[in-house]
């Protein structure tokens, strides 16, 4: 007898509710995990965006003297809006480059008729959203040290990473069951988030290209979020709401999605696997 999957969003969302201190259990072991064996343990993910932030302000402006173009010319300055682009980026290629090994890493777990393969997406998401904030928590305090200002605006970031949250989540569980059929899928993950890097104003401003090439762009998911990001905490701009429920409808309309395939196609994992 085959086991029926809910697929809707609202056995989503009841699995998440159901599952939730299993997920955290899950989130903290894969967090601290990384670390285990090292001499410094999760400084490192603290580290990391440190080192990061050095190594981008002395290649970029230094070496190359970019320049942003806003009216503020200063090294400090442009690290700043490098930075803020680049764990946007970060966060995305997190949770591609991890989806597809999500299900082959933990093949002990789908024999296991008990244990909710669906929350391991889950458990990536967060596990990236937690190195998201400890980056995003060192930019504020460079920015403070800096003496740059941060404006009231940035309260609403949580907000604008929803759509691209929800989005990831629906990718992660596309590529996480398709990751189970298709091995090579991981290395061209790698690839696409290089390519996506590339393809979004991380390290230069969207204005800068001819308008085919920004509409090109547009279609980059992390583009907006690091267009809103800057223009919230930087620049003082005001959110453009249209902007945002479009692609709130997008991320939700692909989380609903990759759902459905996941619960769909996970009855051949044990085969496979």
């Amino acid at each position: 007898m085959s086991i029926h999957y809910p697929a809707t969003p609202s056995a989503m969302l009841g699995s998440l509710i159901r599952h939730r201190e299993l997920l955290w259990d899950l989130v903290k072991r894969d967090f601290i995990g990384r670390y285990k064996g090292s001499m410094l343990g999760v400084v490192w993910s603290l580290f990391n965006p440190l080192f990061m932030l050095a190594i981008y302000t002395i290649v970029f402006s230094v070496a190359f003297k970019a320049r942003w173009g806003t009216g503020e010319e200063s090294k400090v300055a442009f690290a700043i809006v490098l930075f803020s682009g680049m764990i946007v980026h970060s966060f995305f290629a997190e949770c591609l480059n991890r989806a597809p090994g999500l299900i082959t890493s933990h093949a002990n777990y789908v024999k296991k008729v008990v244990f909710p393969l669906e929350i391991l997406p889950w458990m990536a998401l967060f596990s990236a959203l937690l190195h998201f904030l400890v980056s995003f928590g060192v930019l504020m305090v460079f920015c403070l040290l800096a003496g740059v200002t941060v404006h009231i605006g940035a309260l609403l970031i949580p907000i604008i990473l929803i759509p691209l949250i929800l989005m990831m989540l629906g990718l992660s569980w596309i590529f996480a069951s398709l990751g189970v059929y298709l091995r090579d899928l991981s290395q061209v993950m790698g690839m696409v988030t290089t390519v996506a890097l590339f393809l979004a104003p991380v390290f230069y401003p969207i204005e800068s290209l001819p308008e085919t090439y920004q509409a090109l762009l547009a279609w980059n998911p992390i583009t907006l979020p690091i267009i809103q990001l800057r223009d919230l905490m930087l620049w003082d701009k005001p959110l453009q709401w249209g902007e945002w429920a479009i692609s709130l409808a997008i991320g939700a309309s692909v989380c609903s999605i990759g759902y459905w395939w996941f619960q769909k196609s996970r009855r051949g994992f044990a085969d496979v696997l």
